[in-house]
Parts: C-alpha cells; sequence; structure tokens
C-alpha cells in the first residue's frame, strides 16, 4: 500500500467541508479555511515534546555518507517557477523540512495550543528548480520516513501546530479542499523512506492526479522505474471522466478541478469527493454488493492471503455479514466510500485485529474496486491478473482511467493497488520501488521525455 497510508498522521482540527460545482475552481483561502484530514498532516512521534527543536532550528547532516540520498530532478514543464519542498520525520521522530542549504530544519510549534488555526511556516523550504530542460541536483542528508518530495509551479504553504496529544503536526496542501492556501497552485509529490534497509520510494494517485511526475531508482538492483503520466494526462482523465458520467449519471466529472481560466488543474479521488458531498455515489455499489453477498452465502468465497494463514474460506450469512475462518471479526456491507477509500466500514483496520484479518481486508477491498467477484474465477482473491480488472460496471473508473493514462500502467490508483495474484508476471501495478542501496533517486516533472 502507499506510503501516505502508514504516515502517522493525526488531524488536528475540524473538517471543513465545501460543496463543489462544475466547473470545480478553487478560491484559495487562509489558514482558517485548512482542511485537515489522516491524508495531509504529519506528526512527530517524537515523545519528547519540550526539547530545544520547539523552538525551530537547523539540524546538522549526518556524518554517515551511508544515510545521504542523491536527487536528481529533470524540469520537463515549460516553466521556470518551479520550486522542491522535502517534508518528514527524521530517526528521532521529529519534523523536519529541508532547506536549500542542504540541512534540515526542524520547524517550531509558534506557540500554538491544540484546536487552533494553525501557523504558516515562515523558514525559507522552497528549493529552486532549473528551467525547462534542465537538471537540478540536490541532497537528501540524512535517513527520512514517512517522507514527501512536493513539487510545485510556483509556491506551497505549510503549517504546525499541535495534535490533541500534543505532539508537532505538520500540516500539507490540501487537493481537494478549494479554500486551501495553495489550492490554484499545480503540484505533486513523490513519497518515500529511508533507512538501514535501503530506499522505498513510489507515485501515488491515491488521492488526486495533479502535476506529472515520474521516478527512477538507481542501485544494487539496477535501474527501476515508474513513468507516470504524460503532461496532457490531468485534462484526459478528465474527458474520460466526464464521458462516464455522461453514461451512468455519476457525479465522477465533478471529481475534476479546473483553475480560473478553465483548465483542468487536477483530478480528486471519488473517496475524497464523497467526503464533502456524503450522498454521492451512494447508490452506486448497492446492486453488485447484494449480488456478491448472494453468489457468496453458497459457494465459498477463498481469500489467498499469500502469508502464513494460507487458503482462507469466507461466506456471508443472509444480508448482513461475511465470516472467514480463523478471522477474529466479521465484515459488513461496505458503503461506496469504504470502497473507495479501502480504509473505513469493514475495511478499517484495527490495533486489536489478527493477521488473517490484516491479510483479508486488502484483498477484499481490492476485489471490490476492481470489480473481480462476480467474474469467472473470482471465488478466489486474487488469482485473476489485471486484464480483468475494472471490466464490469460498477467499478472504480477513477481508478480505471488513471491507469490507463499511466505511461507503464504503475502507479497507485486506489490504496491496495500493490494486491496481485500469486502466480502475477512480474507487473507492479503499484509503481512502488525499492533498493537496499540506492546511488540516485531520479524524477522528472511534466510528463515523460520522448
Amino acid at each position: 500500500m502507499p506510503l501516505l497510508k502508514t504516515f502517522a498522521a493525526v488531524a488536528i482540527a475540524t473538517f471543513v467541508g465545501h460543496s463543489l460545482a462544475v466547473p470545480v475552481v478553487p478560491h484559495p483561502s487562509v489558514a482558517n479555511d485548512l482542511v485537515l484530514t489522516p491524508e495531509n498532516t504529519l506528526s512527530e512521534t517524537n515523545p519528547y515534546r519540550n526539547g530545544p527543536h520547539r523552538n525551530g532550528h537547523k539540524i546538522p547532516a549526518s556524518s554517515n555518507s551511508a544515510e545521504e540520498l542523491s536527487v536528481s530532478v529533470y524540469n520537463n514543464l515549460q516553466s521556470d517557477s518551479m520550486n522542491a519542498y522535502v517534508t518528514g520525520l527524521d530517526p528521532n521522530g521529529i519534523l523536519v523540512c529541508l532547506t536549500p542549504g542542504g540541512s534540515w530544519f526542524a520547524p517550531k510549534a509558534n506557540g500554538s495550543i491544540s484546536g487552533i488555526i494553525p501557523q504558516i511556516i515562515t523558514e525559507d523550504i522552497a528549493i529552486p528548480m532549473g528551467d525547462y530542460g534542465t537538471n537540478t541536483s540536490f541532497t537528501i542528508p540524512s535517513y527520512v520516513q514517512s517522507a514527501r518530495i512536493w513539487f510545485a509551479d510556483g509556491h506551497l504553504k505549510f503549517y504546525t501546530g499541535l495534535n490533541a496529544t500534543g505532539y508537532l503536526t505538520l500540516v500539507e496542501p490540501s487537493p481537494s479542499n478549494q479554500h486551501d492556501p495553495s489550492a490554484n497552485v499545480n503540484w505533486g509529490f513523490v513519497e518515500l523512506t529511508t533507512n538501514s534497509d535501503g530506499l522505498t520510494v513510489n507515485l501515488s494517485y491515491v488521492d488526486f492526479v495533479g502535476l506529472p511526475l515520474g521516478i527512477k531508482v538507481q542501485g544494487s538492483n539496477g535501474t527501476q522505474t515508474a513513468l507516470g503520466v504524460p503532461a496532457d494526462a490531468v485534462s484526459s482523465i478528465c474527458s474520460a471522466l466526464s464521458a462516464q458520467a455522461s453514461s451512468d449519471g455519476q457525479p465522477w466529472d465533478k471529481l475534476c478541478i479546473s483553475d480560473s481560466s478553465g483548465n483542468a488543474l487536477r483530478v480528486i479521488a471519488p473517496y475524497d469527493y464523497i467526503q464533502q458531498n456524503p450522498g454521492a455515489f451512494a447508490s452506486y455499489w448497492t446492486r453488485y454488493i447484494s449480488q456478491v453477498w448472494a453468489k457468496y452465502s453458497t459457494t465459498p468465497l477463498t481469500i489467498d492471503t499469500q502469508a502464513a494463514a494460507g487458503l482462507v474460506n469466507c461466506t456471508t450469512l443472509g444480508n448482513s455479514t461475511l465470516t472467514c475462518d480463523g478471522d477474529n471479526r466479521p465484515y459488513e456491507r461496505p458503503s461506496a466510500g469504504d470502497i473507495f477509500g479501502c480504509n473505513t466500514g469493514p475495511f478499517a483496520i484495527e490495533e486489536t485485529d489478527n493477521d488473517v484479518h490484516r491479510a483479508v481486508v486488502p484483498r477484499l477491498c481490492a476485489a471490490f474496486d476492481r470489480s473481480t467477484f462476480l467474474l469467472r474465477g473470482g471465488n478466489v482473491q486474487p488469482s485473476l491478473d489485471s486484464s480483468h480488472y475494472y471490466t464490469t460496471s460498477p467499478t472504480d473508473y477513477y481508478s480505471k482511467i488513471v491507469h490507463e493514462q499511466e505511461v507503464d500502467g504503475r502507479g497507485y490508483a486506489f490504496a491496495y493497488d500493490d494486491v496481485n495474484p500469486p502466480d502475477d508476471d512480474g507487473s507492479n501495478a503499484s509503481g512502488l520501488l525499492n533498493d537496499p542501496d540506492p546511488s540516485l533517486l531520479s524524477i522528472t516533472i511534466g510528463g515523460p521525455t520522448s
């Protein structure tokens, strides 16, 4: 699953919702209108809350060169106003931002208390990128976890505050809040973690598609790539979603955000749209869920956990729950939001859940998202290859269309895009790259070069 789903993130204020219209045009505002969710907040994990880092200061780079990561960025976007930002948690669990000088900066709380309006980071953390057709290099000076390298055609605004337990929290730009202070900026990010096990990096479209990015890792495993989407991906996705909305009457077209000139700026995921419009897609999956429940009341559904539990048989009980052998609790019927998000309702994983439950959840949600339960062979999950995904309606057309736009078909389009059958041919739809000894992370802005 994408790194963003593992972030130690805690919301620090009440969600502020804004209904969307067609066309959806951002109206940037101030910190009062920030939308704070687990997807755009990152909290420190260091319990030492009153140390000097609270005052905001530079953190020396590690003296161990093995902890450094070299990054090279190629600007394939015809813009001379590109900036990069690097945020994450250092090895001590302290929030850090990379400065243009190459050192970590630990933001301060600015006197905030829990629930109070977050305060903007005023330190210069924008790393200027070269003009169109040029490369820019910088170094991430030490191990970092739950990190993002952000790219923006212009400037992004980041904020800090304290969460309910008193931990310093970074408030990041939100792609779905049209009143976010960075709403008019074309931006995107790459997610990564570096530690003694090496580098893990991925492209994620779980929440939105924005500024096109591609990644390449060179290291002990050779060269690995996830090329991302082409330069015109956002407008192409919006056209396809508009056609789908005309076909089935669902609000796919409202996932598209335009700038003040009417140009497509970004596309948000269905789950994020539902958070602001709770009635959206409400009945979209209802008939399909009933068909799944009916089929597996008489035919066992086998979940291949691809782990110690092996093959687990599941059955539905009437119109209520689905139960699986060895699982610590059953599964209620999901809502549309549950299916699109994979982290609520029956797909929410609790701390007390056993290994069987933790293995079943991603495979169940992936099968719903890709609509493979009722296909021939769908009684074993996962068992069908990607040629069977999104072939019947209802399905997650956002995910389907995003994957169609990906140059090499790689990049998370929903949370469990890394669920694959055990005899998969080696393709990886998630776009996650690993290397135990990376020598260079290369990133392309603005779509792959020809």
